[in-house]
């Protein structure tokens, strides 16, 4: 379980990952404006140095500037976050999160049988 804590993103470490990775990479002030509304600049920057120390982005300096890259690929982070859902909300069951799903209504017999089939290919191609 610690693993999954030490991957996982706060909201705001997310909103900003989520702006790098539309980016490619970006500067503080290229971040920013990805962002709305738009938090303050030194915000902004303490998180992306914050995320760099964490090992989630790395930065070179370019011109008077840092640019940010991710080394924390959007795949890889959305596997962390659902395995920690899974983890605290279900007991470890993946079978609970889809029932939950399905009781909720999130989840109807057309959206099971879509993923049903797109499994199947994914078997096949492999």
């Amino acid at each position: 379980m610690a693993k999954l804590k030490k991957d996982g993103l706060t909201p705001l470490e997310l909103k900003l990952m989520q702006a790098l990775w539309s980016l490619g990479s970006g500067t503080v002030a290229e971040v920013q404006e990805q962002m709305q509304p738009p938090p303050a600049y030194t915000t902004v920057q303490t998180m992306l140095n914050i995320l760099e120390r964490k090992g989630k982005l790395t930065r070179a300096m370019e011109g008077r500037a840092y640019r940010y890259r991710p080394t924390l690929s959007e795949a890889k982070a959305h596997g962390h976050a659902v395995r920690d859902l899974v983890e605290r909300m279900f007991g470890g069951s993946s079978e609970d999160l889809v029932m939950s799903l399905v009781k909720t209504r999130q989840l109807d017999a057309r959206k099971l049988a879509s993923i049903a089939r797109k499994l199947q290919q994914q078997e096949d191609e492999a």
